[in-house]
């Protein structure tokens, strides 16, 4: 499967925070969202750039690397 092949129209991201959370500006945030669609599979973006780009992963990729997903 190509997730980047896929329309994300509809996607609805929701916000997941961590790592660094000192002070309120610095802290460490993405935005995830299920890929419309697809089971099991995600797009992630930077919150503070969301504009930057979108990376795309299955559930198992995420859960991999200890991000959790919906």
């Amino acid at each position: 499967m190509d997730l980047y092949a896929v329309d994300l129209t509809g996607a609805r991201f929701r916000r997941l925070c961590g790592g660094n959370q000192q002070e309120d500006e610095m802290e460490s945030c993405v935005e995830l969202a299920a890929i419309p669609g697809e089971a099991d599979a995600f797009a992630l973006r930077d919150s503070k750039n969301p504009d930057a780009g979108i990376l795309r992963f299955t559930g198992a990729e995420l859960r991999a690397a200890g991000i959790p997903t919906m």
